[in-house]
C-alpha cells in the first residue's frame, strides 16, 4: 500500500472514475511476495557508528530474522544519515521477530501517502512592493517533497541569484533525460526505494510529470512573473512567498501515490543536506502513534536539526471531525481557505432568463443558442440505464442521439464532461455548491448553478418544444466573503493528542495560479487536450506552500530562530476568523488566517526545543528506552519528568473534556519577548469561552530585555455541553503586538 498525495485533482474527475470503473483501490504490496509485505523498522537516532555500521546492522538483523540467503535481497532501503531503520520485505512472522530486537522503536507496513499566485499573496496583505532582505532571503533553503518540478519554468529562473549558500551539501541527480540544477532549484533527487517499477508517464528524475511538485514549489518560492494566467483568466504576476530563496527537490510521489519509504529517505537526504524548512503537501493515514507515521518521524529528526516541517492539514473534511491528516507537535499544519476571487460563468435561457453560474469556462461558443435537454430525459436505455441515472449523466448514461449538439442539464458534477463525451455541446450542472468548493475546470463549456437554478431551467425546458440556452466564458469577479475555510479542508480534533489543537493555521488553498508544466494536461480529465506555463489548483496542498513561505520570509528576518519560535509567530499573528461563518471554528481554522507581515515581528514566542517535546513524549506513555532512542542522551523519562500536555508551551490552548463535567486545567505557559524592544510592558486581554471562567496569572509581563523569557498560567475551569465546543482567546498587548491564542473547549465524545 502506499500514501496520498493532497492532490488538487478535480472532485468531478474522481466522480467519473467511480461511476465508470468501480471504487479504486488505494495499492497493495508491492516486491516479490514471496519475502512478504514491504515494511518499515524505524530506529530511532542516527547510529554512532556511521553510514556504513548502520547498514552492517541492519542486514544483520534481517539474517537473523530471514536467514543470510535472503538478508540482502529482502533489504530495500536503509535510513542512515539523519536517523536509523531500514525499509523490508518481511512476512508477519518475520515481523514479530524484528519487533522483539534490542533497538526498534517501530515496525510499520510501507503504506501510500496522496498529495493532498497573482492573487493570493496580495489577499493577504503580502505585497509585491513590500520591501525584503533579499541577500538574507537568498540564504534561505526550501526543501519541497512532492512530485517533482519543472525546470525551465520562468518560475525558477536563477537570474540574479549568486550561488548556494555554503551549508548546503547537497546534490543533483542527472538521469538520463539531463535534469538540470541551477542557483535557483540547488539540489534535486529522486525517490524509488520499495519498488522498480514505473506507471507510463512517470519520469524518471526529478522532472515533474504530475504539475503538482512545480505548482507547490513556485507557490512558496517562485521567481516574478509577468503576464501569468490560464487562458487570460487570473492575469498578473505570479510569484512565490519567497521569491530570492532557494529551491531543493526531492521527488517522493509518482503516479501510483508516495510510498512511506520514500518519504523517509527524502528526510534522511534533506536534513543532511542542510535545507532550511521543509514544505510537505501530502499526508499519510491517520495514526494515533507519532512513530508509525514517517511524515512525523521524519519531521521530529529535522527538529531536532532547527528544521521547521510545514504540512497539509488534509482534504477529508467532508467527512467531518477527527479528519486531520498531519498533527504532530512539532509540525505546522495547515487548512485551507478560500480567497476573495471567484469565476463565473453566466447561462442564458431562449426566454431570456440568466444565471449566474460558477466555473472556470475557458471556451467561448459566443451568442449562439443550442437546444437544452435534461438529463433525465435521454437515458441510454440501449445501456440498461434508466432516467434516475442519467439525470446524473453518469458516464455512458446519456444516449447520443438525444444529447448531439445540445446543452445538457446534468443534477451531478459528474455531468461537468459527461455529455460532452456523448456529443453534446456543453452542460449545466445544478448542484448545491458546499462553501470553499473550487470552480471546476473542464475541457468543456460548462456552469455549476444551485439546485434551485435548476428546478427553474428544468421548468423552462418543460414549457415549450424549443428550449435552448447559452454558456458564456467565464468572467472574473469578487468573492465578499472570503477568507472562510473550504468545505473540503480536513478538520480536527487531534486523533492523537486531544488537548493540541490541530491544524494549526489556515491559508489560500482555493483557485490558486502557480507554475505549471507545459507538457502536463491542466486538468486529470481523459479528455482533456489544453496545456499552460500557468494553472489553478485547491487543497490543501496549495494552502501549505503559503505558510512555507511566510515561514521563510521570518527565517530570512530571524534566521537563528528555532522552529517552535517560527511557529509560534506564525500562529499567534494570525488573523482570527469567525466561528459564525466557518462551522467547526478552530477545528477548522486552528488560530486564524495567515499574516505573513505581521510573522516577522510578533512582540512574543512560545518556544520549544528537542526536551520539551521528549517530556511531552514522557507523558504522553512512551517508555524510556523508546525516547532514548528518538533523543540525544540517555535520560530516562522519570528523570524528565513526565509533563502533562498542558504543560507543554504550545501557541494555543485546547481542553477536551467530559460534557456536562465541571473541569479545571492548568495550563504552564512562557513567553520569549522577541519585540524591537528590551523595555515592555504586555497586559493580557481574555475574552472567555461560553460558560468557560478563564483566569491568568500575573496579569501583566514586564520584560527588560530583548530575549527574557517570563512565565505565567492560564486556568480553564467549567463545563461544555454534549457535542459542542467553544472557543475563546488570551492575547498578550503591548500597544503595539497582539500576541494571540485561542482558547478551545470541547467536548471529548463529539
Amino acid at each position: 500500500m502506499a500514501s496520498r498525495i493532497y492532490a488538487p485533482s478535480s472532485f468531478l474527475f474522481l466522480l467519473i472514475m467511480i461511476i465508470s470503473t468501480g471504487l479504486i483501490g488505494s495499492g497493495g504490496s508491492h516486491g516479490n511476495s514471496d519475502h512478504g509485505k514491504s515494511y518499515i523498522i524505524y530506529m530511532g537516532n542516527r547510529h554512532e557508528g556511521g553510514e556504513a555500521a548502520a547498514q552492517s546492522l541492519h542486514l544483520n538483523m534481517l539474517q537473523q530474522a530471514i536467514g543470510s540467503e535472503f538478508a540482502s535481497e529482502s533489504l530495500l532501503h536503509s535510513f542512515k544519515r539523519t536517523f536509523n531503520g531500514f525499509v523490508a520485505h518481511l512476512t508477519d512472522h518475520q515481523v514479530s521477530k524484528i519487533a522483539g530486537m534490542p533497538g526498534v522503536v517501530s515496525v510499520f507496513p510501507n503504506k501510500i501517502n496522496k498529495l493532498l499566485t497573482t492573487r493570493s499573496w496580495d489577499f493577504m496583505g503580502f505585497s509585491q512592493q513590500r520591501a525584503r532582505r533579499t541577500s538574507l532571503e537568498s540564504d534561505v533553503i526550501i526543501g519541497v517533497f512532492d512530485s517533482g518540478i519543472w525546470p525551465a519554468s520562468e518560475s525558477f529562473h536563477d537570474d540574479g541569484l549568486g550561488p548556494p549558500p555554503a551549508k548546503w551539501k547537497g546534490s543533483c541527480q542527472f538521469p538520463p533525460n539531463n535534469f538540470t540544477c541551477n542557483n535557483k532549484i540547488v539540489g534535486a533527487k529522486f525517490y524509488r526505494t520499495s519498488n522498480s517499477t514505473f506507471a507510463a508517464g512517470d519520469a524518471r528524475s526529478p522532472v515533474d510529470s504530475n504539475g503538482h511538485g512545480t505548482h507547490v514549489a513556485a507557490t512558496a518560492a517562485g521567481n516574478l512573473v509577468g503576464g501569468a494566467s490560464l487562458y487570460g483568466f487570473g492575469e498578473g504576476t505570479a510569484r512565490g512567498g519567497v521569491p530570492s530563496a532557494r529551491i531543493a527537490v526531492y521527488k517522493v510521489c509518482w503516479a501510483d501515490s508516495c510510498y512511506f519509504s520514500d518519504i523517509l529517505a527524502a528526510f534522511d537526504d534533506a536534513i543532511a543536506d542542510g535545507v532550511d524548512l521543509i514544505s510537505l503537501s501530502l499526508g499519510a493515514e491517520i495514526s494515533r502513534d507519532h512513530f508509525e507515521d514517517p511524515i512525523a518521524i521524519g519531521s521530529f529528526h529535522a527538529m531536532k536539526e532547527g528544521i521547521l516541517t510545514v504540512d497539509s492539514a488534509g482534504n477529508d473534511g467532508v467527512q467531518g471531525l477527527y479528519t486531520v491528516r498531519n498533527f504532530s507537535p512539532w509540525s505546522l499544519s495547515v487548512a485551507a481557505t478560500a480567497i476573495d476571487r471567484q469565476f463565473f460563468a453566466q447561462v442564458r435561457l431562449g426566454n431570456n432568463q440568466t444565471f449566474q453560474g460558477i466555473a472556470i469556462n475557458t471556451f467561448d461558443i459566443g451568442n449562439t443558442m443550442y437546444p437544452i435537454i435534461y438529463g433525465g430525459d435521454a437515458p441510454n436505455i440501449s445501456g440498461n440505464f434508466s432516467s434516475s441515472i442519467s439525470r446524473l449523466c453518469a458516464n455512458n448514461s446519456l444516449n447520443p442521439d438525444l444529447v448531439r449538439g445540445k446543452i445538457v442539464l446534468c443534477d451531478s458534477i459528474v455531468g461537468a464532461l459527461v455529455p460532452v463525451l456523448a456529443g453534446a455541446v456543453g452542460s449545466i450542472v445544478a448542484i448545491d455548491r458546499p462553501a470553499g468548493a473550487p470552480a471546476e475546470n473542464p475541457p468543456s463549456p460548462v456552469s455549476v448553478l444551485t439546485r434551485r437554478q435548476g428546478s427553474t431551467i428544468l421548468s423552462y425546458i418543460r414549457s415549450t418544444r424549443n428550449a435552448t440556452a447559452t454558456i458564456s466564458k467565464s468572467n472574473v469577479g469578487k468573492d465578499e466573503q472570503a477568507p472562510y475555510i473550504a468545505s473540503f479542508s480536513s478538520r480536527g480534533p487531534n486523533p492523537a493528542i486531544l488537548d493540541i489543537l490541530k491544524p494549526d493555521i489556515s491559508a489560500p488553498g482555493v483557485n490558486v495560479l502557480a507554475a505549471w508544466p507545459p507538457n502536463v494536461p491542466i486538468t486529470p480529465y481523459p479528455a482533456e487536450t489544453r496545456t499552460s506555463r500557468f494553472n489553478f489548483q485547491y487543497g490543501t496542498s496549495m494552502a501549505c506552500p503559503h505558510v512555507t513561505g511566510a515561514a521563510a520570509y521570518v527565517k530570512s528576518h530571524h534566521p537563528k530562530w528555532s522552529p517552535a519560535a517560527v511557529k509560534s509567530a506564525i500562529m499567534t499573528t494570525a488573523v482570527p476568523m469567525s466561528p459564525e461563518a466557518n462551522p467547526d471554528a478552530e477545528f477548522a481554522y486552528g488560530s486564524g488566517h495567515l499574516n505573513p507581515l505581521g510573522a516577522i515581528d510578533p512582540g512574543l514566542v512560545y518556544d520549544a526545543g528537542e526536551p520539551d517535546y521528549v517530556r511531552l513524549l514522557c507523558g504522553q506513555g512512551y517508555n524510556t528506552t523508546a525516547v532514548q532512542m528518538i533523543a540525544r542522551d540517555n535520560s530516562s523519562c522519570w528523570e524528565r519528568g513526565n509533563e502533562t500536555v498542558w504543560d507543554f508551551n504550545y501557541p494555543s490552548l485546547a481542553v477536551s473534556a467530559t460534557a456536562e463535567e465541571v473541569v479545571t486545567r492548568v495550563f504552564n505557559r512562557v513567553v520569549t519577548n522577541v519585540g524591537g524592544s528590551g523595555n515592555a510592558s504586555y497586559r493580557a486581554v481574555v475574552e472567555s469561552p461560553e460558560g468557560v471562567r478563564v483566569r491568568v496569572s500575573p496579569g501583566v509581563l514586564g520584560f527588560r530585555a530583548v530575549g527574557e523569557r517570563l512565565r505565567f498560567v492560564v486556568t480553564v475551569e467549567g463545563a461544555v455541553a454534549a457535542n459542542s465546543t467553544v472557543s475563546g482567546s488570551l492575547v498578550w498587548d503591548d500597544g503595539v503586538h497582539k500576541v494571540r491564542s485561542p482558547i478551545v473547549v470541547f467536548d471529548s465524545a463529539m
